[in-house]
């Protein structure tokens, strides 16, 4: 017997018996679009949180910390020549040193305290800005700045203590832009002879605010809450300024001298891929320097989500096993039911393995079918949850239900592979029987 034979004698006996095999068909339907949609679930919620992690830095970034800047004089420090040895780390694409230090902005009544960054122009040029600003110029003695889109929120008004934003909701009136901002540098303390502190204090400047960060006040992101200015003319203009003595946010040494060198609170390392983020992150605390990632967060959580994707594929499962119960008993009651056609088939001299073949294409079929109509219901399901979900759990406009190709192809393969598990047995039993006692059969 020819294999379109077999096709066309196995949907030509489904079509006689459609009832039943709309009805068996339907619990196949039920159980795929609900194992798919839990996935597709399971996965999209997993991706919105990797795209969550990924907009407040990257994930081949290592952030390294030196939490000892001012320790004694022979503390380990993070200098320029400890970027080239982050360089020559296997993987490591880039060492960008952050050199910070605390200003205090003025305008009018309202001040706030802030930490300055130095940063090369490479970190620069990725930070999103607002329409109309430019990023601060390099090779100046005069600083302009780059402020954070949530810096005004922090404004207060020091006679009163009054934050507005936070007391009521309100910004302070200023205007970075248009209106001068004074900015001082933090008082530096040194000691004299018998040890007692001596304040240098910081006298105020105009530096040019000559651009803003993207974003309203309530926009999140990695810069929002820091002001940002070119590194090299940082290093210059505090060298100019403070020569000879003490500068703010650098470690002394033990006569309360500074050193010849910047050394760097913070520095940020560039893998070339995720896999190797580990590696380096430990060859880095092996330095003597913190060091932390999104990759530690991003495993807990995969993990997290691995056993939530788990959960709800085994409740799906649920529903598909019970469609498979449903195709085997489908499958028993048309052996019965045709036990006579079985026999004249044996007697005819059709194989075992054509019979067994033709009630294995029969299940497949009502597997297959099922699966097919599983799955458009899983994409019109998946269309709603990406419509209601996404506000109701924090993602905004994330989609939280994904349905990719490769859970498509799964989705058929595994429901026309139950629909053969649940039919072989009844196919095996129609092999079994007796072609004499078959034919006798009424």
């Amino acid at each position: 017997m020819r294999f379109s034979d077999i096709i066309a004698m196995s949907a030509g006996n489904l079509w006689k018996r459609k009832v039943r095999t709309i009805l068996t068909v339907l619990g196949v339907m039920i159980g795929t679009a609900s194992i798919v949609v839990m996935l597709s679930l399971g996965i999209g919620l997993k991706s919105a949180m990797l795209g969550e992690i990924q907009s407040q830095g990257s994930m081949t970034d290592i952030q390294v910390y030196n939490y000892n800047i001012y320790g004694s004089g022979d503390a380990k420090q993070m200098t320029d020549e400890t970027m080239e040895e982050f360089l020559a780390i296997e993987h490591v694409k880039s060492a960008t040193p952050l050199l910070t230090t605390w200003i205090t902005m003025e305008q009018g009544k309202w001040r706030t305290d802030q930490q300055l960054i130095g940063a090369p122009q490479e970190y620069l040029q990725q930070i999103p800005l607002a329409e109309g600003s430019s990023y601060p110029a390099t090779g100046t003695n005069k600083l302009e700045l780059l402020v954070g889109n949530g810096v005004i929120c922090d404004f207060y008004n020091p006679s009163n203590y009054e934050y507005p934003y936070y007391d009521n909701g309100e910004l302070a009136d200023v205007d970075f832009i248009n209106r001068t901002v004074f900015t001082k540098f933090e008082s530096v303390y040194t000691t004299d002879a018998e040890g007692n502190y001596i304040e240098q204090p910081s006298r105020r400047n105009i530096f040019p605010v000559v651009g803003m960060v993207e974003g309203g006040v309530e926009d999140y992101n990695t810069y929002c809450w820091n002001v940002y200015t070119d590194l090299d003319a940082l290093k210059k203009y505090l060298q100019d300024t403070y020569r000879g003595k003490a500068i703010p946010g650098q470690p002394t040494d033990r006569n309360g001298n500074p050193y010849r060198y910047f050394c760097y609170e913070n520095a940020i390392v560039s893998v070339d891929d995720m896999e190797n983020v580990e590696a380096v992150q430990a060859a880095i605390s092996e330095m003597g320097f913190e060091a932390t990632s999104e990759m530690e967060w991003i495993q807990s959580a995969q993990q997290e989500m691995l056993i939530v994707e788990a959960v709800l594929g085994g409740i799906g499962a649920i529903s598909l096993f019970v469609a498979a119960i449903g195709i085997a008993n489908t499958m028993m009651m048309s052996i019965y039911e045709r036990t006579k056609e079985i026999g004249v088939m044996k007697v005819l001299g059709c194989s075992l393995g054509n019979i067994r073949t033709m009630f294995l294409t029969e299940a497949a079929f009502i597997g297959f079918i099922g699966g097919i109509i599983g799955l458009i219901i899983s994409y019109v399901l998946s269309f709603v949850c990406n419509l209601v979900l996404p506000d109701l759990v924090g993602y905004g406009d994330a989609k939280i239900s994904l349905i990719p190709v490769w859970l498509v192809l799964l989705a058929i393969l595994f429901s026309t592979l139950i629909g053969m598990l649940a039919g072989f047995f009844p196919a095996q039993r129609a092999t079994k029987l007796s072609p004499l006692a078959a034919i006798r059969n009424e």
